[in-house]
């Protein structure tokens, strides 16, 4: 299967087109904990989920600095499209390490999407063939829409060691159990899903160990650039656009709010004249900044280590996750600073404020995320200490 393939350029512009489209379904979103068949459509058409699939299926193989820009569009129409789309786009990539009948199998689907997670949440019981797989996964983004769901869970049988797999589940067969009742990324629907007593052939089975480090079974697959990392710089690098959406969505929120607000309770019949106002806007804005850098500075550490097909150091690993640390830290404070100087009126949930900063606490909360978990690492090295972390 071949296609025309988008250039960056033209992948952003689509994504700045559906701005409109994300902020106007941003609220039923919220509404209903999922994002609606209309936004799914939209990002289809879009190529959005396309982004992260080898060519000869119809993909465009996107580097990481692609992803970050359109990201970052997605981001300002809404979090949760941005965030959903950054969690299809890790798994895609995975399912480019399993063996090409299996790849067949997956993307003959098009558009197919693919949620996942890094955490063993089941037990896997080896019989003929494969595996037995119990378990259950929580935060699973993206699952109302998916068609396979990349899972991980502990192998262990009488005669062996227990070992993390990767494995690749139709959707069909798990049980999806609606509980995202949540203060942030509602829209994300990022339910749990359950497996009971499901067979998973063999060739739908690698070790966690060999895709954190980008070792896996596709021929085909081999020389194509984007595939030359290791799992958690570019899960890194995937995630970082929806973080500067955020921030960037809460700049154009306040800034289109303002001539029309004053300062209750002072003489400042208009927000804009206050120089408080002034150094509020340069806060959020270099902080937004900072941010851009950030991330800029993971994607190019990523794109230019697959294109040279280079090895990756242990500094280099450690510094992918600080920087991803830091976009989120960075967009978070912001947000903050905006969102605090928007006042009480933006507290009504007709108001973009506090949804995007609800999001933005949501993306900081995550364990991958997490600014202070990422900073310690990365401290951690410059100690010279070993990682306390096999996600590198």
């Amino acid at each position: 299967m071949t296609t025309d393939i988008p250039t960056s350029e033209q992948l952003v512009e689509r994504a700045s087109s559906l701005v409109p489209v994300l902020r106007k379904s941003a609220q039923w979103a919220e509404d209903h904990r999922r994002l609606s068949d209309e936004v799914i459509d939209a990002l289809a058409d879009a190529g959005i989920f396309r982004m992260r699939v080898p060519k000869r299926y119809g993909g465009y193989e996107s580097d990481t600095a692609t992803l970050v820009a359109v990201g970052t569009e997605l981001g300002r129409g809404d979090g949760a499209a941005a965030w959903t789309s950054s969690v299809y786009w890790i798994p895609t990539w995975m399912v480019g390490h399993f063996p090409d009948p299996v790849q067949e199998e997956v993307f003959s689907t098009p558009n197919v999407r693919v949620c996942g997670t890094l955490s063993p949440g089941g037990m896997a019981t080896p019989v003929s063939g494969g595996v037995r797989l119990n378990g259950k996964w929580a935060f699973m983004s993206g699952a109302h829409h998916a068609h396979w769901q990349e899972i991980v869970a502990i192998q262990a049988g009488p005669d062996s060691e227990p070992m993390p797999i990767v494995a690749l589940v139709p959707m069909t067969d798990l049980q999806v159990v609606d509980d995202w009742f949540t203060a942030g990324l509602k829209g994300s629907g990022s339910v749990s899903t359950v497996a009971n007593d499901v067979f998973i052939p063999a060739e739908r089975i690698l070790p966690l160990g060999a895709i954190i480090q980008g070792q896996g079974a596709s021929v085909l697959n081999g020389d194509v650039a984007m595939y030359r990392s290791p799992l958690l710089p570019v899960a890194s690098a995937s995630s970082v656009g929806a973080a500067v959406g955020l921030a960037r969505a809460a700049v154009e929120e306040f800034l289109e709010r303002l001539p029309s607000r004053k300062i209750t309770y002072t003489d400042y019949t208009e927000q804009k004249e206050a120089p408080l106002t002034h150094l509020q806007v340069a806060e959020a804005v270099t902080a937004l900044d900072e941010a851009v850098f950030h991330a800029q500075r993971l994607s190019g550490l990523v794109d230019n280590k697959c294109a040279a097909g280079a090895e990756w150091t242990l500094e280099e690993r450690v510094r992918a996750r600080a920087d991803l640390g830091a976009v989120c830290r960075r967009a978070k404070e912001a947000v903050d600073v905006l969102a605090s100087a928007s006042g009480g009126s933006s507290i009504y949930l007709d108001a973009p404020m506090q949804r995007i900063a609800r999001d933005i606490g949501a993306i900081n909360l995550h364990a991958l995320m997490n600014p202070n978990t990422n900073a310690e690492l990365f401290g951690r090295a410059l100690c010279g200490l070993g990682p306390n972390t096999q996600y590198l």
